[in-house]
């Protein structure tokens, strides 16, 4: 047993009966969607990796059924410590939480799992949008899982990468659109036209826990699921017929959005920008993603639209009758 001061197993809730797939993230959007549908599935144990083993969404792993240990990516002893008996991990990453520390803790995961005995890999990455383009764009969030994605497949990892779309949620606190004055509202970033493929986090677990399921399906692919591929016209149109109330989008040009001055604003400007003009369709995914659950946007907007109101500082609508 390490001696790592980060490291801790809840062995009241150990589910080491059943195959186990360590969850790292598991607290956040990605890695809490992959835990709970595990659970919910129940054919394999849940070791839920997070620095907080005390937070109310650690708590409610442990109400369902998972182990709780808790680590850091810094320490990478408590990384070899969880994953001492794990058959499958999933991995993922947080570049808006380290910023470019963001490579150290990838390297630090995909390096303990090449010197485990983990039988499958599913890892969140994303796309090498500064090679794909020649260093015309950069996003450092995307590179730095593209180049730990690399360093997975180089070390001979039981591999599955997931690129995950944007998020609907991102519409709720990031990119909320904006009050114009006239009662009515605008969503604007560097789109343009082009359809942008997207999906709730929640979702996440309903694509990644039938992997660990059929691994032979998987090993050395690439998924690149989808909720909904709209036209970020449509996803404006969707809220105001949510809301009752006029959501337009206006494009905004790379370099105007890279002008706002916020940390990250350079970078999603030319997230969008390769969004707009490199990516290929998912709509096969889209398709794909119904069979298994996964939401539209409308359907997701339906059950979330008194957060987007709270967002926008709209009062609730009257009760009716």
């Amino acid at each position: 047993m390490s001696h790592s001061p980060y490291f801790r197993v809840d062995k009241e809730k150990s589910t080491l009966s059943k195959p186990t797939v360590l969850v790292f993230g598991a607290t956040g959007a990605q890695g809490g969607s992959v835990a709970h549908h595990l659970l919910a599935r129940g054919r394999f144990g849940v070791r839920a990796f997070t620095r907080k083993p005390d937070s109310p969404a650690a708590q409610a792993l442990r109400t369902a059924g998972a182990e709780i240990v808790q680590g850091d990516l810094d320490d990478r002893a408590s990384i070899r410590t969880a994953l001492a008996g794990a058959h499958g991990v999933f991995g993922v990453t947080n570049f808006w939480e380290h910023f470019d520390k963001e490579a150290e803790h990838g390297r630090n995961l995909v390096d303990a799992v090449a010197g485990s005995e983990v039988d499958h890999f599913v890892f969140s990455t994303l796309e090498p949008i500064e090679k794909n383009t020649g260093g015309k764009l950069k996003s450092p969030h995307f590179d730095i899982k593209a180049e730990l994605e690399d360093r997975a497949r180089s070390l001979g990892l039981p591999l599955t990468a997931v690129h995950v779309p944007f998020y609907y949620d991102n519409f709720l606190a990031f990119f909320p659109p904006r009050a114009v004055g006239d009662g009515s509202f605008v969503l604007s970033f560097p789109q343009g036209d082009t359809p942008l493929a997207a999906m709730a986090a929640e979702d996440v677990g309903k694509v990644v826990a039938p992997m660990f399921e059929q691994p032979e399906a998987w090993l050395g692919k690439v998924s690149e699921p989808a909720g909904d591929e709209l036209p970020a016209s449509e996803y404006a149109a969707i809220m105001g017929r949510h809301l009752g109330v006029p959501v337009t989008f206006a494009h905004m040009p790379r370099e105007a959005f890279a002008a706002l001055g916020f940390p990250g604003a350079e970078d999603l400007a030319d997230m969008f920008e390769y969004y707009r003009l490199h990516i290929a369709s998912r709509r096969d995914a889209v398709a794909s993603g119904r069979a298994l659950g996964v939401q539209s946007f409308d359907a997701w907007l339906g059950k979330n639209v008194a957060k987007l109101r709270a967002a926008l500082g709209l009062e609730a609508p009257a009760p009716v009758g």
